[in-house]
């Protein structure tokens, strides 16, 4: 990567996650989960209602693996991955967010941030729309497993944090997932 693109890169991602990490609390109808249009959109949170301030659990997000310099550790909640170009969830997906969401209901002090990560290919914001449009589904899918949404936040990183950098199928694949943050909330927050 050209180091003088450093600096726009993390404004980039910063602005997604301050602006595109904000969820509405009430979920969007049903997409038919392939791409078709590149132009992304950002949910806003609710002005009724207060951000949740997290505490990060277990897992850290992969912005602050990137921070420290080492790979994002792995929660008690499990990725889960999509095919290129989509963000349908897979019968194996839907599986795991099954085994997710009983995790959550077990756990119901913590709260969730999905994040949404592509490969390479495709621009950068198409992939941050795609990124945006894969946590959005797993969340709707969590919510209508009985998750309130209030516990849960979503972001996209698109390309821009890649687990896997080399340029192959089997990295590309990697990097085509959604990958779910565990935070508690803190108390009096």
């Amino acid at each position: 990567m050209n180091r003088e693109f450093l600096p726009q890169l993390f404004v980039l991602i910063f602005s997604v996650v301050v602006i595109g990490g904000c969820t509405a609390n009430s979920p969007k109808p049903a997409e038919t989960g392939v791409m078709k249009n590149p132009s992304a959109t950002t949910d806003r949170q609710s002005a009724a209602q207060p951000p949740v301030k997290l505490n990060q659990g277990t897992a850290g997000s992969s912005l602050d693996a990137l921070r420290s310099g080492k790979s994002p550790a792995s929660g008690p909640l499990k990725e889960i991955h999509f095919e290129f170009d989509s963000y349908v969830l897979s019968a194996e997906a839907r599986s795991i967010l099954q085994v997710n969401a009983a995790w959550l209901k077990a756990n119901s002090s913590t709260q969730v941030e999905i994040e949404g990560h592509c490969d390479e290919r495709g621009t950068t914001e198409y992939n941050l729309a795609l990124g945006a449009k894969r946590a959005r589904g797993a969340m709707d899918y969590l919510v209508s497993l009985g998750i309130s949404p209030s516990r849960i936040k979503t972001v996209s990183y698109g390309e821009e944090l890649p687990l896997c950098k080399e340029k192959s199928e089997n990295c590309y694949q990697e990097n085509r997932q959604d990958r779910f943050v565990e935070a508690r909330a803190r108390p009096g927050a």
